[in-house]
């Protein structure tokens, strides 16, 4: 049998299918599982994340976020596992501090300019080192923290510079269940035999 040379448009589809499959772009961990099973702390940004960050205002000028209800749900059980939860936001509203009250969520830094200090007095506070710590972020201020912590996440509508940095971008996005997809997979790998 005679073989024959892959056509051009072949080729350009073979290497784009590649390219897809391996993104070179994303960082490797060596062992997620480990990282996931003495993970202590997961922090997370609000607005792109845990919202899908859209400001909405009323009629009288109130601001509204919508959060997503299976992402508070992923949140609760991430809680009855043991790991501490922390909303690291750049944003200073009541909005914030009511929703991070309903789920029980104590460590909040409203106003945060450098995310990787915050993560650092956490370290501190709570005798948790970075490999112990994951963190979901979606656009440039996130960037640092993204860095530095064991496991690094972000919402399928991240900014290209936090794709770039991230051990995993998800297929949901921010709002629309991208935080309980982490914490899904998280809990999967903690409670697998």
């Amino acid at each position: 049998m005679k073989k024959t040379k892959p056509s051009r448009s072949a080729g350009k589809v073979l290497r784009t299918v590649k390219s897809f499959q391996s993104p070179a772009h994303l960082r490797i961990v060596k062992s997620p599982r480990k990282v996931f099973k003495e993970l202590k702390l997961f922090a997370t940004d609000v607005d792109g994340v845990l919202t899908d960050a859209g400001m909405y205002y009323g009629e009288s000028g109130e601001e509204l976020k919508k959060f997503n209800t299976r992402d508070g749900m992923g949140i609760k059980l991430l809680q009855d596992e043991g790991v501490t939860i922390a909303i690291i936001t750049r944003e200073q509203t009541k909005i914030v501090a009511r929703r991070a009250k309903k789920l029980g969520i104590t460590e909040v830094f409203q106003g945060a300019k450098d995310k990787v200090a915050v993560l650092t007095d956490l370290s501190s506070k709570l005798g948790i080192p970075f490999e112990q710590m994951a963190y979901m972020g979606d656009d440039v201020n996130d960037v640092g923290a993204l860095e530095v912590v064991g496991y690094a996440a972000a919402p399928a509508d991240c900014v290209d510079q936090v794709r770039q940095v991230v051990h995993y971008v998800c297929q949901k996005k921010g709002g629309e269940g991208a935080v309980r997809e982490v914490i899904d997979m998280i809990l999967g790998s903690r409670h697998r035999l």
